[in-house]
């Protein structure tokens, strides 16, 4: 399946989207957030994880690589790349192991960690555009392309 784009006007729409992509993971696979700084990652997180039942703030874990979520489906991982110096780094926090049940994974700034990541589900890349963002998804694997034959944007 070819990647869709669309526009989304707000904030609102962000954590709807990953509202929807929640529901559509039932907590299992990896995702890769990317974008710029204040592109959205974030919030589209929160979303996601809120519609799996979360009811905390869900931050950026930019110095801690990585934050956990135990939700009624499952553990999900929240990381953020953006500090990381090598992508060796990953091994020294036993990457591989968060990787290694069928669990959910979300990665921001997955280029950090070239070559030591597992493919994707479902590439996200978001871009600001005047108010809202701009989103592009693009599927990897049979599941990424189910569940965006699934979305309603």
């Amino acid at each position: 399946m070819a990647a869709i784009e669309f526009y989304l006007a707000d904030e609102a729409a962000t954590l709807a989207l990953g509202a929807q992509l929640g529901q559509l993971s039932g907590g299992r696979g990896v995702i890769y957030l990317e974008g710029d700084l204040g592109a959205g990652k974030t919030t589209l997180t929160r979303g996601l994880l809120h519609s799996l039942g979360h009811k905390g703030a869900v931050k950026s874990p930019t110095f801690t690589l990585v934050e956990p979520y135990t939700l009624a489906c499952g553990n999900a991982w929240h990381f953020d790349l953006y500090r990381l110096a090598d992508p060796e780094e990953l091994e020294f926090l036993g990457i591989r192991d968060y990787f290694s049940a069928d669990e959910l994974c979300i990665i921001e700034w997955p280029q950090q960690g070239q070559g030591v990541l597992p493919v994707p589900d479902l590439r996200i890349f978001m871009k600001p555009e005047q108010d809202g963002r701009r989103v592009q998804l693009e599927p990897c694997t049979p599941r990424g392309a189910q569940w965006c034959q699934s979305l309603s944007v």
